[in-house]
């Protein structure tokens, strides 16, 4: 079916007829060369508190969009624009009222696609009861009460029905993605302990615990616009509009829908333009736009460390007792004779082989921080694959193999298999849903009214 392309240029300024908005004094220049734009107020990360003056906008009410046999008029739009505005205390300028205006489109488009979705389904009909418990969640996030959330919005401008309405439509779409591909979205214990590897190996480079912001080129009318718009909210954030919130509305990232948290990233596992900003972010400080291959980042670092300094590993041993002061003969004898049983130890056997053989002995050393352990045993323990079995050591106590039968982070901040496992599901899930709608859009006929 023919889908017509739009964007926040001629069309829709012919389309909308924006007569009267009291913008925002703050005008913005432009982009340093820095990466750095300034530093965000951590108080300002989270959910807006106050509610700003409504906005007036003068918007033709006719119809400005079709999708399929739905239709978007310009109050539709102009309730969104509010939506947003409120959520992400984003405040209208000359300069950014079109990616505002954009961006409301956009969400307008992908909700009249996601109901058309839904109603296919009975199943799925969101009751008024689960609509009033996300309202309620979502004031708990913002430190409020309903009512007085409710009330925040309508101060706005904002018709509480239709924001009902939209609220109805997400929380369908995400029960809808969720059972249609759990199964696909299913985490399996190899990709999980595959993470978990990879995060105990990286645990000594330096990380990173980023906020991030992604722009898409495609989806707001090229690469001009994305670095325009994300100019914009960088200016917008620094006056005070909250990271989190704006990384919820306007971000295409998955990581949008935790506010753009994107957790900590291990130095190196970045595209070069964005290691590039981290290594010269200081905490607390937001990025300029960063332009990448189909998009622009916004990134904001929340902290900074140079590696996690506990690691946890399980080891066994089998060893031949020798003095300290043994000779050489008697410890190349010890070390031959274990050399010879190596190749048949795993972690499963080599306890039960050591009492096997006579002069061995055998241990279960348990889990320990590798920094605990004998000087002679923490290179095998920081270096040696799991599973493996070393060559043989030599401690004061004797002559030793070691097997490394587990490995991973500790203290604190180390994450657990489960928050592993429930992050990586949540990242299949957000691209099975991301594709879903872009498939729903290549078979929809969205005409702007021209």
């Amino acid at each position: 079916m023919r889908l017509m392309r739009y964007s926040t240029g001629a069309a829709l300024a012919a389309l909308l007829v924006v007569a009267a908005v009291e913008p925002s004094s703050a005008q913005t220049s432009p982009a340093a060369p820095a990466p750095a734009a300034g530093a965000l107020n951590p108080a300002a990360e989270e959910a807006p508190q106050r509610a700003a003056p409504a906005p007036q906008f003068r918007m033709a009410d006719g119809i400005i969009a079709t999708v399929n046999d739905r239709i978007i008029t310009g109050y539709d739009l102009r309730q969104r624009m509010l939506v947003l505005m409120a959520m992400t205390q984003v405040q209208p300028t000359e300069e950014n009222i079109g990616a505002i205006q954009q961006q409301a489109l956009n969400d307008l488009i992908d909700q009249h696609l996601q109901a058309a979705e839904l109603a296919k389904f009975e199943q799925l009909k969101i009751s008024d009861q689960e609509v009033d418990q996300e309202i309620a969640d979502m004031a708990r996030q913002a430190g409020t009460t309903a009512a007085n959330y409710l009330g925040f919005l309508q101060q706005g401008g904002i018709s509480i029905p239709a924001f009902r309405e939209q609220m109805r439509t997400e929380i369908g779409w995400r029960e809808l993605v969720g059972g249609r591909f759990r199964d696909r979205a299913r985490v399996s214990k190899s990709q999980v302990e595959q993470s978990m590897r990879q995060l105990t190996e990286s645990a000594t480079k330096p990380q990173y615990l980023v906020g991030e912001i992604y722009i898409e080129a495609a989806r707001v009318g090229g690469m001009q616009e994305a670095m325009n718009g994300a100019r914009q909210l960088v200016q917008q954030m620094i006056q005070g509009a909250p990271f989190m919130a704006v990384a919820r509305q306007f971000s295409a990232a998955p990581s949008a829908a935790r506010g753009g948290d994107a957790g900590w990233i291990v130095k190196g596992t970045v595209q070069p333009a964005l290691q590039t900003a981290m290594d010269t972010l200081e905490v607390g400080q937001l990025s300029n736009p960063i332009p990448v291959d189909g998009g622009v980042y916004i990134l904001y670092m929340r902290d900074k460390r140079s590696g996690a300094s506990t690691s946890m590993v399980q080891m066994k041993q089998v060893m031949i007792e020798l003095p300290e002061n043994a000779d050489e003969a008697q410890v190349a004898a010890a070390t031959q004779r274990l050399e010879a049983l190596r190749g048949q130890l795993t972690c499963d056997n080599i306890l039960t082989r050591a009492r096997s053989e006579q002069g061995m002995l055998g241990a279960d050393l348990g889990e320990s921080d590798v920094d605990d352990l004998l000087p002679q045993f923490q290179q095998v323990a920081r270096s040696a694959e799991v599973g493996s079995v070393s060559t043989a050591v030599r401690t004061p106590l004797g002559v030793h193999l070691l097997a490394v039968c587990g490995r991973r982070l500790g203290g604190p901040e180390a994450p657990s298999a489960q928050q592993v496992e429930a992050r990586l599901q949540n990242q299949n899930y957000a691209m099975l849903g991301r594709r879903y709608l872009r498939d729903l859009r290549a078979d929809a006929l969205i005409e702007i009214k021209q």
